[in-house]
């Protein structure tokens, strides 16, 4: 949309632009505009419930990187279950990066986490890289609290198979931070070496660099390394 590129430009930050090129393999400079995220969410604050806001997330693909994060902004101030999870399946297929895709958490896909499940199940089998992370993501981000958390998870997200960079490492963040949260369950499934070795051995790298994680448990993850 012209009137929500204006905007966007009004925050042009070129050397910005150029610092995203580097981290986001696969955008052109031509679709950056240069916007800091901090930016986006101040934008999104004050366009979201406006007609300006609903026609933006109607109207797909965008042209802009910038625009992308400015959807996902949008995309985390809804409250209610049922439209933040269309405004997702809606989104999905054209989130293509991970910075999009690890800045979109709607709060109110925690308001139905039995529902949300069976999303996450059909997002993993997606041939779609950044569906199968944002999957992953979720797990992470509304499951691993006591209540919400089951070891059949670390299954769902260890049986992933995949040769896409952006996926395993989502992987390797995840089992970081069950072994963060669910220590005793997740060390046994971290055991058994049944990741792929890259996704072992960078989740061990992950619990390592974390304070959450104690000295003696380091050391014996160190252990688990496969060669």
């Amino acid at each position: 949309m012209k009137e929500i590129e204006e905007i966007l430009r009004t925050y042009q930050d070129d050397k910005y632009g150029d610092f995203i090129l580097k981290l986001t393999p696969g955008i052109t400079r031509e679709n950056i505009i240069g916007v800091r995220s901090p930016i986006a969410k101040k934008v999104a604050k004050e366009i979201k419930n406006t007609k300006l806001a609903n026609d933006f997330l109607n109207e797909l693909p965008h042209k802009y990187y910038d625009e992308n994060i400015l959807h996902s902004s949008l995309l985390c101030s809804i409250n209610d279950y049922d439209i933040g999870i269309k405004e997702v399946e809606k989104f999905l297929p054209y989130v293509d990066n991970w910075a999009v895709c690890d800045t979109m958490h709607p709060k109110g896909l925690a308001k139905n986490k039995e529902d949300l499940m069976k999303h996450i199940k059909l997002w993993l089998k997606s041939n779609h890289t950044y569906t199968i992370r944002f999957a992953v993501d979720c797990l992470m981000t509304f499951y691993l609290d006591d209540k919400s958390y089951n070891p059949s998870q670390l299954e769902m997200a260890g049986s992933i198979k995949s040769n896409e960079y952006y996926v395993n490492m989502m992987i390797a963040w995840y089992f970081a931070t069950a072994l963060a949260k669910q220590y005793d369950t997740t060390i046994k499934y971290i055991e058994r070496k049944v990741l792929s070795p890259w996704v072992q051995n960078k989740t061990i790298q992950k619990a390592k660099e974390s304070f959450r994680i104690n000295d003696e448990q380091k050391k014996y993850l160190e252990t688990l390394k496969i060669k």
